[in-house]
């Protein structure tokens, strides 16, 4: 039987390429992020203090009780909501991600994976911050929005995860992979006027 293979919700969507002004810098860069581990977590009843010594002995990570990130050993941890968050990893990819978190979290989380699920991209350079506030309701000023910062909100009508790891400009967004080419078409239309690099993954 063949294995089947994980595709990116931006396959055939996102071009890469030059959007919008053509001239100078590009103010936008959008990278496709393809591969990560996604998977959400809830905290079962009364298990919340046996949760947070899971995840520090595994993970070397204090779980966030608010829209904030943890940063761990392979994986971060990203506050969405009362006892709930979505764990990221760059290197345990895909679906392995919620069976490794299941494993390592027995009895104390429901595990859940969105990896082939959800769409991810990443929104770096100078007008980055100027495109997505065209479309989001909260404030990304860096003084009020700094790194290890995340929040759940909606863009455009549309629900995403918004989180900053450290570039003083750059910002992660993950999606319902259903809604990645109405995203794709409001970006192009947002990021236009600041001239937009898209980038699609290795």
């Amino acid at each position: 039987m063949s294995k089947l293979t994980s595709r990116s919700a931006f396959e055939g969507i996102l071009t890469p390429g030059r959007i919008g002004a053509k001239d100078g810098e590009a103010g936008v860069t959008v990278t496709e992020r393809v591969g990560l581990g996604l998977a959400s977590l809830e905290v079962r009843e009364g298990q919340t203090d046996a949760l947070k010594s899971c995840v520090r002995d595994a993970y070397g990570a204090a779980l966030p009780e608010g829209s904030t990130v943890a940063f761990g050993k392979d994986v971060m941890f990203i506050g969405t909501g009362p006892g709930q968050w979505l764990a990221v990893s760059e290197t345990i990819g895909n679906e392995d991600l919620a069976a490794h978190l299941a494993a390592k979290l027995e009895g104390c989380a429901s595990v859940a994976d969105q990896s082939s699920g959800r769409g991810a991209l990443r929104f770096s350079g100078p007008r980055a911050r100027d495109c997505l506030a065209k479309g989001l309701a909260i404030d990304l000023d860096l003084r009020v929005f700094p790194a290890g910062s995340a929040a759940t909100s909606t863009l455009s009508h549309m629900g995403v995860a918004l989180w900053r790891e450290g570039e003083a400009e750059s910002f992660n967004i993950v999606l319902n992979r259903s809604m990645a080419d109405s995203f794709w078409r409001w970006l192009k239309a947002s990021a236009a006027e600041y001239g937009c690099q898209a980038v699609t993954a290795s």
